[in-house]
């Protein structure tokens, strides 16, 4: 599943560069604008960025879902295991079995409630809708304040976050089951610069 991890790390670096170059210009903006600039001041105070706040927001929830299945896969989620820690090796593989299959049981429920809340937030009117279906009962569903933007695409977070942390769940308590061992994050590695100094440590010895 590279191709996962791969697009799971794109996704959470985009929505972490876009809430900053947003956050960034509209800061500026913001007090750029109270300049006594003549022209160029108004020219200023004629871009509107009052989405720029509910954007950010948006961006944020999304990157919270997903950068907690990340955490997941990588092991860095803060966990308080000082009791687990002191039971027999045999007590603690049961105990954290345990603890995995319910981290599944619930983010597969708050999967399932959170597809349930967007169908019926609007989703169901745009697919039936599309497709030449009566909508019956669904109705568009609201929008967001300032983008205008409906609020299934920013609930459509919950779903979808949701289930990728089930799917890592999953995926470590597979790996757990079959080697013993949860995911454990090196915090004194850094991605990139520590394989550029293993290769030149290699090619040194080379």
């Amino acid at each position: 599943m590279k191709w996962l991890d791969r697009l799971e790390e794109i996704l959470i670096t985009f929505l972490i560069a876009a809430a900053t170059v947003i956050i960034f210009v509209a800061v500026v903006h913001r007090y750029v604008s109270g300049w006594p600039l003549g022209a160029f001041q108004d020219f200023l105070l004629s871009i509107h960025l009052s989405w720029a706040q509910e954007l950010c927001i948006i961006l944020f929830v999304w990157m919270a879902k997903f950068g907690a299945a990340y955490g997941v896969r990588q092991g860095i989620h803060v966990g308080v295991d000082v009791l687990v820690n002191r039971l027999s090796p045999a007590n603690r593989h049961i105990i954290t079995i345990i603890a995995l299959v319910a981290c599944i049981l619930f983010t597969g429920i708050v999967a399932i409630l959170g597809a349930m809340l967007v169908w019926e937030n609007g989703l169901a009117y745009v697919f039936l809708s599309s497709f030449g279906f009566e909508t019956g009962d669904h109705y568009e569903g609201p929008t967001t304040p300032d983008l205008e933007w409906p609020t299934w695409i920013v609930y459509l977070a919950v779903p979808l976050g949701s289930s990728l942390m089930c799917f890592r769940f999953i995926q470590v308590l597979v790996t757990y089951l079959r080697t013993g061992e949860m995911p454990h994050h090196d915090h004194g590695h850094v991605d990139g610069l520590n394989d550029e100094l293993d290769e030149s440590a290699m090619g040194q010895k080379s």
